[in-house]
């Protein structure tokens, strides 16, 4: 029962993680109706911005966790944000009126450019960052066995569910989000009655790279290595966690980001390891068998 219950605790942390890309996704997805595969790239971007922000303030003596913390959260988000919204302007916005295969391609090569731009500018080993917040709490132990929940972990779930409910608020509660929504139901009429329709979608991909990047940072800090290739691994594992609980879905893509998490740990304590990302998307192939709308989405209207 100990080691379920520290399983349990990996797979909600890792959850967490996927939840936040994945929101991306499915805020992207809702809005424009295409995939931005370039979105695990822009994690991976965030999380070498936390890195070499962490390692400037080491320089400059600034060693105050707090304070650095603040920094880096701040510089991470506002120059990965700036990638995102660099993505939607080369490439989406020339090909909006294009069939949809053009920007799905673009968005391909898009991805393909940042990993050999961060390769060739950064190296393509591992960085490692020593441990900033390291120690936790000790829940339980028996026969030599403890359950232990770092404060990195609990840190990575009180800024998931405070980040959720945040932008649950905003998507239901201002002029942004129903601009939003009525870009999602129909572009052309949500043009003829005032609403910027660019700047709506702009910041909808800066958003995402927001959370993106505040990912980023929190697997910086969790895992302590970073490299050129985690965003197309992460970015795989959000986008099936967008489909799993509904692509388009803000509770659904966390939803199907708690899953995969859970599966991967789980899978990971009771059976080989190598085979958990075959479980992941094991489960998502039966989910889309037997619900193709995925856990919480709705099947799409064409309208004609």
């Amino acid at each position: 029962m100990l080691y379920f219950t520290q399983q349990l605790i990996n797979g909600l942390t890792l959850g967490a993680v996927y939840g936040l890309i994945a929101i991306g996704y499915s805020m992207v997805y809702g809005i424009i109706g295409m995939i931005n595969f370039a979105h695990g790239d822009i994690f991976m971007i965030g999380a070498f911005h936390a890195l070499i922000v962490f390692l400037i303030l080491g320089y400059l003596g600034i060693t105050w966790v707090p304070l650095a913390l603040l920094i880096v959260l701040l510089v991470a988000v506002v120059l990965t944000a700036a990638y995102g919204w660099s993505v939607e302007r080369v490439a989406y916005r020339p090909l909006r009126g294009a069939p949809r295969l053009a920007p799905l391609i673009s968005a391909i090569g898009m991805s393909i450019f940042l990993q050999n731009f961060v390769q060739l500018t950064q190296g393509a080993r591992g960085k490692p960052l020593h441990s900033v917040i390291p120690g936790g709490i000790t829940l339980a132990e028996q026969g030599g066995f403890s359950v232990k929940l770092s404060w990195m972990q609990l840190i990575i779930w009180a800024t998931t569910i405070v980040l959720v409910l945040g932008f649950t608020w905003l998507i239901r509660s201002t002029a942004l989000g129903r601009a939003q929504r009525a870009c999602q139901q129909d572009m052309k009429m949500a043009s003829l009655v005032g609403i910027d329709v660019d700047r709506t979608i702009s910041t909808t991909f800066v958003i995402g790279a927001s959370l993106a990047a505040v990912a980023g940072l929190m697997v910086t800090l969790y895992y302590g290595v970073i490299d050129f290739y985690i965003g197309f691994v992460a970015g795989i594992k959000a986008f099936t966690a967008a489909v799993l609980g509904g692509i388009g879905s803000l509770p659904g893509a966390m939803l199907g980001g708690m899953l995969i998490g859970l599966i991967e740990a789980f899978w990971s304590g009771y059976f080989s390891i190598e085979y958990k990302d075959v479980a992941a998307f094991g489960i998502l192939v039966l989910v889309l068998i037997f619900r193709p709308t995925g856990l919480l989405g709705r099947p799409e209207v064409e309208k004609v």
